[in-house]
């Protein structure tokens, strides 16, 4: 479950982590009484999504008017398919310095793991890849909890309530990116992303209370109807493949050839009475450019899947790209209908019919 920033930041401070003086805002006359409070602030989207200030969702104003203006341009944005309902109006900040730090659960270390960079403020993603040195990485022993962290003494401190915090939500991640050093020398958490683990919730109920609930995009919940568990992505390549084992695999494929994953799609043993469904599903997404297949038969039988795609090949648009790879019990079969009713060959290996699939969304 993930809380929102507000939601975040308030745990900070209660936890003795300055945070910037804020209102929570759901129309345009409580972002107007806010800015009146602040002055000069930010109006922030709180949705549970990334890159929000590179969408557009965060904005700065020196007064009332630009706070209304910058919120009437901010509500019912889409970010990460989530629609704007909330604003953080919040009190600007003069920063000096700023840093990136946050706490994971590392599953090679099987631990909680401390990230640390100097230099906050921009996408970890994009620090790690163009100067991988500038991120600290260090494994927390869970039975002997933080201990020292070799960096300055005001941020070693902070680190040890962060840790703290984050063993007593049992929490998946807690990220502040950035914080900040003022020119009075304070280190303020300008941001919160703390997300913590669903099996957890039975003994979390005050953060349950002000998680964010999970918000579906349409085809999320018409698979949810369907009884599928079916994850929207925001890639071009669409993925029918039985088991999540193999989907996971397929999409991890995906991706090592420079392509993107439309979408997860879980159809597992009812692979054989599923197919239909899921092609429909998965070809209403309209960002998908071209279509990977990719059975593997083990108890469930790969002619049965097939047999049952074959069944609603008729929603497949005619200039729709279609590739598949095709293993395991009854492939002989399966291949052979594919050929027959189809005009295709299925790809020998996984990897050609991937790299195909991904050139053709190209």
């Amino acid at each position: 479950m993930n809380l929102l920033e507000h939601a975040g930041k308030s745990l900070l401070a209660v936890a003795g982590i300055n945070v910037p003086q804020g209102y929570v805002c759901r129309n345009l006359d409580e972002v107007a009484v806010a800015a009146e409070a602040l002055g000069p602030c930010v109006v922030k989207a709180q949705v549970p999504a990334g890159r929000r200030g590179k969408a557009g969702g965060i904005r700065l104003a020196d007064n009332i008017e630009e706070a209304v203006a910058a919120a009437e341009q901010v509500f019912d944005m889409v970010i990460g398919g989530h629609v704007v309902r909330e604003l953080l109006v919040e009190q600007q900040v003069e920063i000096v310095e700023e840093i990136y730090v946050a706490l994971v659960n590392d599953p090679e270390t099987k631990g909680p793991m401390l990230l640390f960079s100097a230099e906050g403020g921009m996408e970890v993603e994009d620090l790690v890849r163009e100067r991988p040195e500038t991120l600290l990485r260090l494994p927390v022993d869970i039975r002997d909890g933080m201990g020292q962290v070799p960096l300055e003494r005001g941020v070693s401190q902070l680190i040890q309530i962060l840790y703290l915090l984050f063993i007593e939500a049992d929490a998946e991640l807690l990220e502040i990116n950035p914080l900040v050093r003022t020119v009075d020398g304070e280190l303020v958490a300008l941001d919160c992303k703390l997300a913590f683990d669903d099996s957890s919730a039975w003994r979390q109920p005050d953060l349950v209370e002000i998680s964010e609930p999970e918000r579906l995009t349409a085809l999320e919940a018409r698979a949810r109807d369907m009884g599928l568990r079916y994850i929207e992505l925001d890639g071009d390549v669409g993925i029918l493949a039985n088991g999540a084992g193999l989907t996971m695999t397929t999409m991890d494929a995906v991706t090592h050839y420079g392509g993107r994953p439309a979408n997860f799609l879980e159809i597992g043993g009812d692979a054989y009475t599923r197919a239909k469904d899921a092609l429909s599903l998965v070809l209403s997404n309209p960002r998908v450019k071209s279509l990977l297949v990719n059975f593997c038969g083990a108890f469930a039988r790969t002619d049965v899947m097939t047999e049952g795609l074959l069944a609603a090949w008729d929603e497949v648009p005619d200039d729709m790209p279609v590739f598949f790879t095709i293993h395991g019990t009854g492939d002989e079969e399966a291949i052979a209908m594919i050929r027959d009713r189809l005009g295709m060959e299925p790809f020998e290996l996984m990897d050609d019919a991937v790299v195909a699939a991904v050139e053709a969304a190209r």
